[in-house]
């Protein structure tokens, strides 16, 4: 029943289908992620589920490299800060809609960290 009190692997699956699926709809963000970027999505959910375990739940089963995947993905599509804006604004909806106040506002400020992290590093190159 949502909102969930407590962060499992099942709720971030469910968590992160529903928010990708808000950005596919997006017309900004649906465009560059399908056209401009080209995302695999069979292949890029499963990431995203074990990368959002990892950060979440201290999982330590992410073994990508975060930095590579959007270096990778900038040079296809440069990232631009609306880019960025527009993903924390869908993701921080989702985390709303599926977690009580107390966990979601835990989770934003990580999403928002991480974000500005990974803008940072991009911009310098």
């Amino acid at each position: 029943m949502l909102p969930y009190t407590e962060v499992t692997s099942e709720n971030i699956k469910e968590l992160i289908n529903s928010f990708y699926e808000a950005i596919q709809a997006d017309e900004l963000m649906g465009h560059y992620f399908n056209q401009e970027a080209q995302i695999n999505w069979e292949h890029h959910l499963p990431r995203m589920y074990t990368f959002w375990e990892s950060m979440i739940l201290g999982a330590g089963t992410y073994t990508g490299s975060l930095m590579g995947a959007h270096w990778n993905m900038h040079q296809k599509a440069p990232m631009e800060q609306e880019h960025f804006d527009r993903w924390l604004m869908h993701f921080h909806k989702a985390l709303e809609k599926y977690y009580a106040p107390e966990l979601a506002e835990d989770i934003k400020l990580r999403s928002m960290a991480m974000g500005a992290n990974i803008r940072m590093k991009l911009r310098k190159g």
